[in-house]
């Protein structure tokens, strides 16, 4: 699976980076706008609600739960949660059994952390640097992701696990061999020549049921 994230950092305005990951073949993307205020992202979602609704694409937004309570019924599918903002728990209250939750994890101690809980995936990361997070935890490489990913085998845990930050094309496959369900990605899409083609390119190093 392919996650793409939005990318305050790019040139390009966020709708257009969607829609044209969109027109690139990714279905899933989260809307993260961490200087945009609730109604830039009302109007953004508007924008781009016709094309995900048309494709199936499926959109969550970055830490807002009342956001996506209010905008659900419109089509946001759910919220990804970074450590530091609303506990999962309390956001599955809030926006019900069939929400999709994502949430963060830096190490295999706060991946555990989540077992038991009704959430859908775990961002794992920071792969490698990123620009798009100014309190960037410290860069796993591949090396840490693969130790989180063994540790996770051998506790039995089954949680569906996203690699997250700096991801290039030549990464996928590697994260792909130490177990990572899927990658999401921000830059290397959003800062892209052609978005639509980067996007592409990226679904051609992903299992075929992407």
């Amino acid at each position: 699976m392919l996650q793409f994230i939005t990318n305050e950092n790019s040139s390009v305005a966020p709708s257009r980076q969607i829609l044209e990951a969109i027109e690139g073949g990714c279905r899933w993307v989260q809307i993260r706008l961490k200087e945009a205020s609730d109604d830039d992202i009302r109007k953004l979602f508007d924008v781009i609600k016709d094309k995900a609704r048309e494709t199936d694409t499926t959109i969550i937004i970055n830490d807002r739960v009342n956001l996506v309570k209010e905008l659900g019924e419109q089509g946001v599918a759910g919220v990804h949660l970074g450590l530091k903002d609303m506990s999962p728990l309390e956001a599955r209250q809030i926006l019900g059994p069939s929400a999709i939750i994502g949430v963060t994890a830096h190490s295999f101690d706060e991946l555990a952390g989540y077992k038991g809980m009704d959430i859908d995936y775990v961002g794992v990361g920071p792969f490698a640097h990123t620009a798009t997070k100014k309190d960037l935890a410290p860069v796993l490489g591949l090396e840490g992701l693969a130790e989180i990913m063994l540790r996770a085998k051998d506790e039995g845990l089954q949680t569906i696990c996203v690699a997250v930050g700096g991801i290039k094309l030549e990464d996928v496959k590697p994260l792909l061999e130490i177990g990572m369900n899927g990658i999401a990605v921000s830059g290397s899409i959003a800062n892209a020549t052609d978005i639509k083609e980067a996007t592409k390119k990226f679904l051609a190093e992903l299992p075929i049921d992407e």
